[in-house]
């Protein structure tokens, strides 16, 4: 991987001189390039060699995909699974995000039919016996625990993992490990990936523990070519790299250099510290017939402010185009109505720009990511989170800077990241060719960049670790020896003697077997300590329905409820406590007003947080992180229940409405697990039914979204 980008020190500097408009040029060498821009000539459709190779892989054995972002993976999925169905047997999608199995349940339902499909995403379920099933893959691996535990074999003869290269995700890669773990050997398992670096390791434990081949497919040319630009602070475009030398590395084209290396630490950024006037950067942009485009941003705050800059932006396009794109936007607002006044509808219609990120409400998202893939915006202005998860398709990708926002803290991207992003530069089938625009500024390192354009792409390393909802689930149907066997099987302890044989000193989160047991044990141990494992190590009564807790936190909770603390009778007051437990972000309490706070409900939030106090020190003695109970999500999700306003609840919340909206979708998921709890909880599981169809409710699940 290339070394990591290095940026201007943050210091205080004069302002900067009064900027000059962009003035739209460019190179004399991307004359040649610029006159490739168009549309194919359309073909009837013929598949590409890979395609065709993993649909024969699938009837050998398991089949690992590795192609870039836009290559046509899905073709071979829906291939695959139209023979599985064609001749009367079953098949399971599993994809990382609910939008993209939305999706994917849309896209299949007009293939196959809507009665031939059901989905299963925690927010949905529909249909659960159809023979084709798309949904998350923390759904499967939870169906995979209760079959296990029912002694039964899993219903389906065929498994899709789409973007199976989350195996390496570090937060929720233990559940794409543990489904490839559990999946029985005889279904086989077509497997979706972007380029990753170690398909053979990858492949080779597979087979280790499947006991059936497991064949990769590779496939290292995009569709649609890339040409990387560089977009001069003038308004100039030139190439940025000069032609690939001997070695196959990457140089910078010559002029691009010159810039870098003349422009002193104050202005090495080129637009410095500030965003460029983005009306200008797309007028650019036009006069090159690079739109419509990505432009991936820093922050959710860059995302708007970027909007703001496209004030003096002036659309040139066919009026039939707005006014299709007004229809369009009306017509899917319609089904959403809380957007009708959303403070950049103005901007989408008029024009042709949107903001995409996390802020905003999964609706408004939904608008935008139609709107854009079906070619009535000319630009949107997203994070990078963009890339992993929505079919976003543009001519043009542009970076304003060199690293992405991990959840905890900005790290560098690296090579599968960077593809992934430039994978949605060139449409297949509407594009001759796709560009990369390096837009200079504080946080750009363009030679880092430059380097990423031709790097091998990044290994997956295993991210499995011990939790207790793994644990309890795991002693439902294994003994510990069982347990070991399985942990044995872990792609942590095969990469860990892949290395040791070679001498190689093991990854960060790579541990070998013996750190996974002890980690087992002292889960086990505790669990012992508390009486939800007995000494001759079966869960205890307690322990076999709290192993039905699949979420964050299962054994605070399972003890709140053991305890008698959750407020089991009281719909909105149940939502409101289970809101504490989802966050997971510190919150301003100073400021919250006494009158917003029901007694009965700081009651129950008092009675929860000290009675479980001595559980929490119990766990943090022996080394369990445990939640801190905020009331600000509390007392907000208390009142969306109650029926007040989304506008009332949002200034009790007081940030962006996305972050609510996850709030929200998440303490469903949490009551949803409750609400299975009731053959033992049944007045829980009553109010927790009743919570969830309260909050689910619109701006939050409008019809735009559950259809």
């Amino acid at each position: 991987m290339p070394d990591k980008p290095q940026y201007v020190k943050r210091r205080r500097r004069p302002a900067s001189p009064k900027r000059q408009p962009l003035k739209a040029g460019s190179d004399s060498k991307l004359k040649k390039v610029f006159a490739e821009i168009g549309r194919p000539v359309q073909r009837p459709f013929k598949p590409d060699l890979f395609q065709t190779e993993a649909l024969e892989a699938i009837k050998h054995g398991d089949c690992l995909v590795t192609a870039p972002t836009g290559a046509g993976k899905t073709w071979i999925a829906v291939e695959a699974i139209r023979k599985i169905f064609d001749s009367g047997g079953r098949a399971w999608y599993a994809s990382p995000l609910k939008a993209l199995t939305n999706s994917k349940y849309s896209e299949f339902s007009e293939i196959f039919g809507a009665e031939n499909l059901g989905i299963l995403t925690g927010d949905r379920k529909e249909n659960a016996e159809a023979p084709i099933i798309v949904g998350t893959t923390e759904i499967l691996r939870n169906q995979l625990y209760d079959a296990m535990h029912r002694g039964e074999d899993l219903g389906t003869n065929f498994v899709v993992l789409d973007e199976a290269h989350f195996l390496g995700d570090e937060d929720r890669g233990v559940v794409w490990e543990e489904t490839m773990i559990y999946l029985p050997g005889r279904i086989p398992m077509l497997m979706l990936s972007a380029t990753i670096g170690n398909a053979g390791q990858i492949s080779g434990w597979l087979e280790s523990i499947r006991g059936r081949r497991c064949i990769i497919v590779e496939e290292n040319n995009r569709p649609v070519p890339l040409y990387p630009l560089f977009l001069h602070p003038s308004g100039t475009l030139f190439p940025l790299l000069d032609k690939k030398s001997k070695k196959g590395g990457s140089r910078l084209y010559k002029k691009v250099l010159n810039f870098l290396k003349n422009t002193n630490d104050a202005r090495r950024g080129g637009f410095g510290s500030s965003l460029p006037r983005m009306g200008e950067v797309l007028a650019v942009f036009r006069k090159y017939n690079l739109l419509p485009a990505i432009f991936f941003l820093k922050s959710r705050a860059d995302c708007d402010n970027a909007l703001l800059l496209c004030s003096e932006y002036r659309v040139e396009e066919e009026p039939e185009r707005k006014a299709e794109r007004k229809r369009r936007a009306m017509e899917l607002i319609e089904k959403a109505p809380h957007l009708s006044d959303h403070k950049q509808l103005h901007d989408l219609v008029h024009k042709a720009v949107a903001a995409h990120h996390s802020g905003q409400l999964p609706a408004w998202k939904l608008v935008i990511e139609t709107l854009m893939t079906e070619g009535c915006l000319d630009a949107v202005f997203a994070t990078s989170t963009v890339a992993a998860g929505v079919n976003f398709p543009a001519r043009t990708i542009a970076f304003l800077n060199s690293d992405r926002f991990n959840g905890r803290e900005f790290v560098a991207l690296n090579p599968t990241e960077f593809h992934q992003m430039t994978g949605r530069a060139g449409r297949r089938g509407m594009d001759n060719i796709g560009f990369a625009v390096v837009i200079p500024g504080r946080f750009m390192d363009t030679r880092y960049v430059s380097r990423l354009v031709f790097s091998e792409p990044t290994d997956v390393d295993s991210q499995i670790k011990i939790n207790f909802s793994m644990t309890l689930n795991l002693l439902l149907s294994h003994s510990p020896k069982q347990v070991r066997e399985l942990l044995d099987k872990s792609f942590a302890n095969f990469q860990f003697k892949l290395r040791r044989k070679k001498k190689e000193k093991p990854a960060g989160s790579i541990r070998d077997m013996d750190h996974l047991w002890s980690e087992f044990i002292r889960h086990l141990d505790f669990l012992k300590q508390k009486e939800y494992v007995a000494k001759d190590d079966r869960l205890t009564a307690d322990g076999i329905w709290a192993s039905q807790l699949r979420i964050d936190h299962p054994l605070m909770v399972a003890e709140g409820f053991r305890n008698n603390l959750f407020p089991q009778s009281d719909p909105a007051l149940l939502a409101g406590i289970m809101a504490s437990f989802v966050n997971e972000r510190e919150t301003d309490e100073d400021s919250i007003h006494s009158k917003d706070v029901p007694e009965e409900l700081e009651e129950a939030y008092l009675s929860i947080r000290e009675g479980l106090r001595p559980f929490a020190k119990d766990m943090a003695a022996k080394g369990f992180l445990t939640p801190f109970l905020f009331m600000r999500p509390a007392m907000t999700i208390y009142h969306w229940a109650s029926g007040r306003d989304w506008e009332d609840v949002l200034a009790l919340w007081d940030s962006a409405e996305g972050d609510l909206a996850m709030l929200i979708m998440r303490t469903a998921d949490n009551l949803r697990h409750i609400r299975n709890l009731n053959k033992v909880f049944p007045e829980a599981a009553g109010s927790a039914k009743k919570a969830m169809e309260q909050i689910l409710r619109d701006p939050v699940v409008p019809a735009l979204i559950a259809e």
